[in-house]
């Protein structure tokens, strides 16, 4: 079993003018992991058993479970494949049937730094179902799309998972888009599934315009997806100055031209000791309105902000911005890595972030759990982890994760065990990453 942490009342951060924030209702903190090469974390409820809840995370793939509401958690053995050296950008998520559906990329070795379809070797999208709520998981994984090592192959990554939880007429339709790298250009692909993850469609270029090569600007990156109740999927990602929106209303098969939807700072940037940074954005819907949500960062008042637009028209006009973290404009404290989940049964908006402003110096984070529940006017701040950490200028990953059923709120995020880094004799590049899981329960009101 996981070892359970309580949350302190009191957080441990440098001096600090901002008033300390309050903790969310019946909070509970857990550590899913030792300190290793630990991040990305991914983390899904059952529509169908509100006490299944399933976490994925690398480095290589992992998988976690809880069967009572994420009170206690228990790690899930052979996950990862075994025929790659490497896995990991995990995403998951639980079908309408119940059965938690688990997407990875799969690699021997990454091309060049940042211009990954450069010397790229074997690599592709994949596939693994559990049919127990995340207890065992299917021996054989299933493919999206690989290629073999060859010359000039593309690089295939970051992949999202998209399930049909509705009683619409694609239920139980399960959707991924991805960024392929090639040498000349990024290009958002999509697949779909009508038979639970089993099988999956050829992919498709779904962005109207591409983007650079290189994965640490000017690319098209960051796919998300949210599905309405009449089964139309709206998907995002950026293309570097835009969050960038299309739609499909026949069940993935095509789809709207991709436009820009909301202007934005550059999708990657600083931030202090954090080894890399993007705010690339997240899409959900309530599904009792139809009002759409999405949340990005970037650093139009010179600091990382969080922010959120909606739009009650199915994509086609925006709200101005909404600042979702509630510190001092201009602080010189930096917010980053929102992700976003809307509770489709209370139509909350809720974000997990990390955030640095308890710290004047700008390093160390807590991670805050923000909500709205006026359709994203507003949002009260919440702090969801007990001490700051400081990341050391170590690899945190490219996002956090959090889910939403019927007021309960489950994040999952990485932390760096500050107390074991630096410590002295440990080879180069040691990684001290743990895996974070906070819950909170607004059930009995906001």
């Amino acid at each position: 079993m996981i070892t359970r942490y309580a949350i302190l009342s009191a957080l441990i951060l440098t001096a600090s003018t901002e008033p300390p924030l309050p903790r969310p209702p019946q909070a509970q903190l857990f550590t899913l992991t030792e300190p290793g090469r630990n991040t990305e974390p991914s983390i899904a409820v059952d529509p169908n058993n509100p006490q299944h809840v399933v976490a994925a995370y690398e480095d290589n793939v992992h998988a976690a479970y809880s069967r009572d509401g994420g009170r206690t958690w228990a790690t899930a053995p052979g996950v990862a494949p075994a025929d790659y050296k490497v896995s990991g950008d995990v995403s998951v998520t639980f079908d309408n049937a119940g059965h938690a559906i688990l997407c990875f990329i799969a690699f021997d070795r990454l091309g060049t730094t940042d211009y990954w379809a450069h010397n790229a070797t074997r690599n592709g999208i994949f596939v693994r179902r559990s049919l127990d709520g995340g207890a065992t998981w299917e021996p054989d994984y299933h493919v999206v799309h690989a290629w073999p090592t060859q010359s000039g192959i593309p690089f295939e990554d970051k992949p999202y998972l998209v399930a049909d939880q509705t009683r619409g007429p694609y239920a139980g339709n399960v959707y991924i888009g991805w960024t392929e790298f090639t040498l000349d250009s990024s290009m958002i692909l999509f697949s779909r599934s009508i038979d639970q993850g089993v099988t999956w469609s050829r992919p498709r270029r779904i962005s109207t315009k591409g983007g650079l090569p290189r994965d640490d600007n000017g690319s098209v990156e960051g796919f998300t997806g949210a599905v309405g109740p009449d089964g139309t999927l709206y998907v995002v990602w950026a293309d570097g100055a835009h969050v960038v929106f299309t739609r499909s209303r026949d069940g993935g098969r095509t789809f709207a031209p991709s436009r820009p939807i909301i202007e934005t700072a550059a999708s990657y940037f600083k931030v202090a000791a954090v080894d890399r940074a993007n705010g690339f954005p997240q899409i959900g819907i309530d599904p009792r309105s139809n009002r759409l949500f999405v949340s990005w960062s970037d650093y139009r008042h010179g600091d990382v902000d969080v922010f959120m637009a909606t739009s009650t028209d199915g994509g086609r006009t925006w709200t101005t911005a909404v600042r979702v973290n509630s510190d001092s404009l201009h602080d010189g404290r930096d917010q980053f890595f929102q992700w976003l989940a809307v509770d489709p049964r209370d139509g909350a908006a809720n974000l997990v972030f990390y955030d640095r402003r308890g710290d004047s110096t700008n390093r160390r984070s807590i991670v805050v759990l923000a909500r709205s529940t006026d359709g994203g006017r507003s949002f009260i701040n919440y702090a969801w982890s007990d001490t700051a950490f400081d990341a050391r200028n170590e690899f945190i990953g490219d996002y956090t994760g959090i889910a939403a059923l019927g007021g309960r709120v489950y994040g999952s995020w990485a932390e760096v065990d500050t107390a074991g880094a630096g410590t002295p004799g440990q080879p180069p590049r040691t990684r001290h990453g743990v895996i974070r899981i906070g819950v909170a329960d607004f059930s009995a009101g906001p």
